[in-house]
């Protein structure tokens, strides 16, 4: 942060400190995307102009004060496509080659030889078009797979994602694909969106793999669903309760991968954020256009709020 001290006067505070601090404040950097406390320090007036988080979800930040208000929010897009994309890559080796189960037995000492599955062919679902969902398809799709995608516009020949269908449509596409990947944001239409109903759609032999939000699942829907060998089986980086409670059935079904919120987080990824802001707050003191802001209606950062359009709100 020495960078952004030197352009501007940075007062670093704990969630305690939050109320006292914002009033008067220009800027926020929000970098705890997983603290709920700003909503309850936010002023009634005389908040920050603008407020930027260090994740690409900005979930947690679109209470209506916000939202309503003239605030401009930017978020961290882009700084962990590459590095979640290259995840989820390994978790679709992971299940297919059947890893979780060579450890196991070599823990166990255990020599039991096994037939695996290839990745060349297989179909794979990237639910969320944004940078990261792009940058799983392009992934999943040098590897040989078959890549479709969801979002909000359907399209074909999409350069990364291949097909496009509408949200309208995903439980047809959830039956087609051997991989379904949770790449969207989490906003009100996206809530519970892979529940009892969306599972029964997948395949038997099918895998969930969710790097998006914890809350895009209906967890209590998806353990039954496992509990019944219904789908084959889930990696979950993200979920509704975080840290995941020791108490959580997910830990110990043999079909699961748990890994705690890091599919984005590489060697560096602290600098990079930094470096994002550093280069958002000299844009803001010279009042030059900001990067990632985003549509607070919406929940992302809109085709129209990319690099290089205005900073109004």
């Amino acid at each position: 942060m020495a960078e952004a001290e030197r352009l501007a006067r940075v007062r670093y505070v704990r969630e305690s400190e939050l109320a006292e601090a914002l009033p008067g404040s220009d800027a926020l950097f929000m970098w705890d995307f997983l603290s709920d406390a700003l909503a309850a320090a936010w002023p009634s007036e005389g908040g920050p102009g603008w407020v930027h988080v260090a994740s690409a979800g900005v979930d947690r930040l679109l209470f209506p004060a916000l939202v309503d208000g003239d605030t401009v929010v930017t978020n961290s897009r882009g700084v962990f496509d590459e590095p979640i994309a290259e995840y989820v890559l390994g978790l679709v080796l992971a299940f297919a080659k059947d890893l979780h189960t060579t450890f196991r037995l070599q823990a166990e000492r255990r020599w039991r030889h096994r037939e695996t599955e290839r990745i060349t062919g297989a179909r794979a679902l990237v639910v969320g078009t944004g940078p990261i969902g792009r940058a799983i398809g392009r992934r999943l799709a040098a590897a040989g797979l078959a890549v479709t995608g969801a979002g909000r516009t359907a399209r074909d020949a999409d350069p990364d994602l291949g097909t496009v269908v509408p949200m309208e449509r995903l439980d047809e596409a959830l039956a087609e694909a051997d991989y379904v990947v949770l790449a969207a944001p989490l906003t009100p239409q996206t809530r519970g969106m892979i529940d009892a109903r969306a599972l029964d759609r997948m395949r038997p032999s099918a895998r969930l793999v969710n790097v998006g939000r914890g809350a895009l699942v209906a967890e209590p829907d998806l353990v039954k669903v496992l509990r019944d060998g219904r789908i084959a089986g889930a990696a979950l980086d993200v979920f509704e309760d975080e840290p995941l409670p020791p108490s959580s059935p997910f830990w110990e079904m043999p079909n699961v991968v748990v890994s705690p919120h890091m599919s984005g987080d590489v060697a560096g990824w602290r600098d990079e954020l930094v470096r994002l802001f550093v280069d958002n707050l000299g844009r803001y003191a010279s009042g030059r256009p900001l990067r990632n802001i985003v549509d607070k209606r919406l929940g992302y950062v809109g085709p129209h709020r990319r690099a290089g359009s205005d900073q109004r709100g």
